[in-house]
Formats: C-alpha cells, sequence, structure tokens
C-alpha cells in the first residue's frame, strides 16, 4: 500500500469513528422520544427572543417522525449560523409537522414576556397539521394546554424534538431581524438580533426608539 493510499484510508476510518460518534450521541440525545415512543407524535417545543430588546419572542413546535436521523442537531445556542441553517433546511424537510408562533412587543409590553412566550407556544402547537400525543417543552410547562406536558431542564440539549424547535424558532427570528435592519437601519439589528449590544444601546440612546422596540424592556435607556 502506498503512502498516499495509507493516509485515505487513515481518513475514512476518522470518518467512520466520528460518525459512530456522532450517531451514539444522537442516540442519548433520543432518549424522551425513545421513553414517550407509544405516542405517534411527539412534539418538541423551543422559543427564542425572550431577552432582547427589540422584535418578536419566537415560539415553535417540531413532529419528527419515528427514528428519523438528522446529523448534527443540537441546541441552537451551540451551533454556527451557518449550520443552523443548513439543519433547518433538513429539519423543514424531514419533519412531520411544524408550528412557529409569535408575539409582537407591543403584545410583549401589553402581558409581559413570559405570558407572551406561553401565547407564542400555544400558537405554535396550534399551527401544526397535527395534533401532539405529548409534548417536549424546554424547562416550562404552557398553561391553557390540554396536551401531555414533559417539562425537561435545558431540554434544547437532551432533545432532537426540543434541539429542532429551537434552531427552526433562531433561524426564523434572526431572519426577521435582519429585515427589521433594513427598515430600521443604525441598531445593528442584522448582527445583534435586537439583543441589547453595546452598540445598540448606544443608537437607542442617540435615535430613540423604534416601533419593534419593547417599551417595558428600555427603560434605563430612553
Amino acid at each position: 500500500m502506498t503512502k498516499k493510499e495509507q493516509k485515505e484510508l487513515e481518513k475514512q476510518e476518522k470518518q467512520k469513528a466520528k460518525l459512530l460518534e456522532e450517531r451514539e450521541r444522537l442516540f442519548e440525545m433520543s432518549a424522551y422520544e425513545r421513553e414517550y415512543g407509544e405516542f405517534q407524535y411527539i412534539c418538541g417545543i423551543d422559543e427564542v427572543g425572550r431577552g432582547p430588546l427589540a422584535g418578536p419572542v419566537v415560539a415553535c413546535a417540531v413532529v419528527l417522525p419515528k427514528d428519523v436521523e438528522i446529523l448534527y442537531i443540537n441546541d441552537s445556542k451551540k451551533l454556527s449560523e451557518k449550520k443552523r441553517e443548513a439543519l433547518y433546511d433538513e429539519i423543514m424537510e424531514k419533519a412531520v409537522a411544524v408550528g412557529i408562533g409569535m408575539e409582537s412587543p407591543q403584545v410583549i409590553d401589553e402581558i409581559n414576556i413570559l405570558q407572551a412566550t406561553y401565547k407564542a407556544m400555544r400558537t405554535a402547537i396550534n399551527n401544526l397539521s397535527v395534533k401532539p400525543d405529548i409534548l417536549l417543552n424546554d424547562a416550562v410547562t404552557i398553561p391553557e394546554v390540554d396536551i401531555r406536558q414533559v417539562p425537561i431542564i435545558k431540554g434544547d440539549a437532551k432533545s432532537i424534538s426540543i434541539a429542532a424547535a429551537s434552531i427552526v424558532a433562531k433561524v426564523t427570528r434572526d431572519r426577521l431581524m435582519v429585515e427589521y435592519d433594513a427598515v430600521y437601519p443604525g441598531y445593528g439589528f442584522a448582527s445583534n438580533k435586537g439583543y441589547g449590544s453595546a452598540a445598540h444601546i448606544e443608537a437607542l440612546k442617540k435615535m430613540g426608539k423604534t416601533p419593534i422596540h419593547r417599551n417595558s424592556f428600555i427603560g434605563n435607556f430612553v
């Protein structure tokens, strides 16, 4: 065997080992899905945008097929933007159903961020094309929902269904904030996504608020 062939073989062995490792990680991340495997439609729910000074809160509900394989799926916060975008496309392609819910800054100001988050989650569930048999939630129990719920602390890192919901919610909201950046330039929405970066706060102090700012969040800056 030549040195080149030897190197190629080693490379293939490394790739195989990495793939095996990834499949083992996914198996661990499917523990809750296996535990509740008697249910046909297991739905993961997560939200993004509870902390920003501007923009909506976005919730997502995802029902994945049994034994689905989506390599490298993880908590959206642990992934690069490029990886999230690629996984978003794969999730949308493979999911049984995806529902999105969002609540505006005005609703957040009116009923508070926690209640707005619950409302967005209920909308996401209602926007699914199937009714889930069970909900796997990232840490919360959603009021006014007549479906069994399992709140899981750090669920977006422990359940593939919740991880899928976290990715779709994050990509959906990030794309929206990039669009808002074109409508309200100068605040850096494309880069900070509405979170309170130093440049964003400075812009708020200089230019004042926009219609997508949360009045209940920006009292110290305007």
